[in-house]
């Protein structure tokens, strides 16, 4: 059954759905609960949210990947040094080339950032491919297990952010994970 949980980070309330196969979307902090559920359910149509189905016992456990899922996320806005990598992402629909993008950013560790353009040589396109970079990145539905965050724009330029709260969101979970906007690991 495709689900969808709110909770508590560190940075404020996030989200996530899933299907059976593995998250559909990942929602960070927005202005309201509604917002939140609005984004998932548009990512998850008909997704029911954990603990409020008819006919659901009171404390059914999360499917085990969505149970890591949440945890990883709390524990990696709070400082904690995990990838997310082994979450398992449903990704029926995706664009190839978006596929191609997401597994490569998922390779790069908390606290480490690169470029756009250093990502599309990654897949081996020349650097004009950059911009087809940031776009499929603007179009991630999961956010912090695709750490879209930790791709910058060239010349230690930030870059955009698609979340709530854009680029001052990005670079908020970029402190977090103690790294360098400019594409660098700081020293402390």
């Amino acid at each position: 059954m495709a689900g969808f949980l709110l909770f508590d980070t560190a940075i404020g309330r996030c989200g996530i759905a899933w299907s059976e196969r593995g998250l559909t979307a990942v929602a960070l902090p927005g202005p309201s609960d509604a917002q939140l559920r609005t984004h998932l359910l548009r990512r998850t149509p008909g997704a029911v949210e954990h603990g409020a189905a008819p006919g659901r016992p009171a404390g059914t456990p999360l499917p085990p990947f969505a149970a890591r899922a949440r945890a990883g996320i709390v524990a990696l806005l709070a400082g904690a040094d995990d990838d997310l990598a082994d979450i398992p992402l449903d990704d029926d629909g995706l664009a190839p080339f978006h596929a191609r993008v997401y597994a490569a950013a998922r390779q790069i560790r908390p606290g480490e950032t690169t470029t756009y353009g250093a990502l599309a040589d990654r897949l081996g396109a020349d650097r004009g491919a950059a911009r087809a970079v940031g776009q499929a990145l603007g179009a991630n539905p999961w956010p912090i297990v695709v750490p879209c965050h930790r791709i910058t724009a060239a010349g230690g330029r930030t870059g955009g952010f698609s979340a709530p709260g854009g680029v001052a969101t990005k670079l908020r979970i970029l402190d977090v994970e103690r790294a360098h906007a400019g594409g660098d690991p700081t020293l402390f």
